[in-house]
């Protein structure tokens, strides 16, 4: 019995022990299993938190130094230009020239049949010779009448009128041949000639058509355009106006020519900004003795201008920019990825890229495409980092 009771009690002990065991490890692993999730709860907290962030590209600001290309649109002119109208009205004889034809000045370019002008002309002619012979007998009796008057054989006031009727005489003489050398000139201008060595560009007559004198509501008879130099105006924005100074060098591109530049030389600029676009008038002269460009071509202007101020001008794409009540401001990032509002002030427009003269240091980390609702102070998730724009 003794023997059978220290064997039964050696086995409950046993289980017990197994029990126990059993026990701990089933708390161990209740245990494990709650901290697991807890683990689990905080890295999935986290990686919501991280996701809610605003994710960011970053870039730093690019010093810009040496000089600076400036590009703008113009359209090049004739260095002259001139609509010839009729000055005398009458049927077009002839034309000598046509569109395309280079002229010299004093050239011949059409005629006009005036015979009503030609007529007045004769007319005038006639009236001048019958003035002048009025004159004549006119003077010769206003000297015998002095004669006459000296030997005390007649008024002196008879010799005073006599004197009065050839000085009247010698008026109408004059206004005889004011009139013959008015027609005379008015008869010259059926002979339409080139005001200057040219093109002509344009003829918008033909034989036998009515011309009617003056260039109010007629139609131009030809146009003439002196295409040796050209003209070129272009529109600099304000910021530039500054370094347009006479002289400045330029050269032109053309769609049409591609790989080809064109020399240009800035002349003057009107010295003055416009209000409703707040650019200045430039006008560059462009050397065309060769006659390859034509006025009314598209051409890019290029200008290479000096840097902005020294340790001050950035470069960086334009859509870093915020648009806020009190001005411009650029977003950056701090080392802890939050965000630092800057107010900046702009120079040149690049088109895709801005010029940054104040506001902004190469070390600033700027982010790229900011949104609207981006604040000062919020914490943003930098995804992607490049050292320049």
């Amino acid at each position: 019995m003794d023997q059978f009771a220290s064997a039964t009690s050696s086995g409950a002990r046993r289980m017990l022990r197994i029990g126990i065991a059993a026990t701990v490890v089933a708390l161990a692993g209740v245990a494990w299993a709650v901290h697991s999730k807890h683990r689990a709860s905080e890295a999935l907290a986290r990686e919501t938190e991280a996701e809610a962030l605003v994710a960011v590209a970053t870039t730093h600001p690019e010093p810009i130094g040496g000089t600076t290309e400036l590009v703008l649109p113009g359209n090049l002119e004739a260095n002259y230009e001139a609509p010839i109208y009729a000055r005398t009205s009458g049927y077009l004889k002839r034309w000598l020239v046509d569109i395309g034809t280079r002229v010299h000045k004093g050239e011949l370019l059409a005629e006009i049949d005036a015979p009503e002008v030609d007529q007045q002309l004769r007319q005038a002619e006639a009236d001048l010779a019958t003035a002048q012979a009025n004159r004549k007998i006119a003077e010769v009796t206003a000297e015998r009448w002095r004669n006459l008057r000296a030997m005390d054989s007649v008024s002196k006031q008879d010799a005073d009128e006599k004197a009065s009727a050839a000085q009247a005489s010698e008026a109408q003489v004059a206004a005889a041949e004011a009139n013959v050398h008015r027609l005379h000139d008015l008869a010259s201008f059926e002979r339409i000639l080139a005001p200057f060595d040219g093109v002509i560009t344009a003829r918008n007559t033909d034989i036998g058509q009515l011309i009617n004198a003056g260039s109010g509501s007629e139609t131009e008879l030809f146009r003439i355009a002196d295409m040796r130099r050209l003209r070129l105006y272009v529109r600099v924005p304000q910021i530039d106006a500054a370094a347009m100074r006479k002289g400045l060098a330029a050269h032109l591109s053309l769609p049409d020519r591609p790989g080809r530049a064109y020399e240009a030389t800035l002349a003057t600029t009107s010295s003055a900004i416009d209000p409703s676009t707040r650019t200045l008038t430039a006008e560059l002269f462009v050397d065309n003795t060769s006659g390859e460009l034509l006025p009314g071509e598209y051409a890019e202007v290029h200008f290479e201008l000096p840097p902005g101020a020294a340790g001050r001008s950035f470069r960086l794409p334009a859509n870093v920019l915020l648009f806020r009540d009190d001005g411009l401001h650029v977003a950056t990032v701090d080392a802890h990825d939050r965000v630092a509002m800057k107010p900046v002030a702009i120079g040149r427009d690049y088109g895709s890229a801005i010029e940054i003269v104040a506001g902004l240091t190469a070390k600033d980390e700027v982010i790229l495409s900011p949104p609207d609702s981006l604040a000062e102070g919020a914490t943003v998730r930098v995804v992607k980092r490049s050292s320049g724009s």
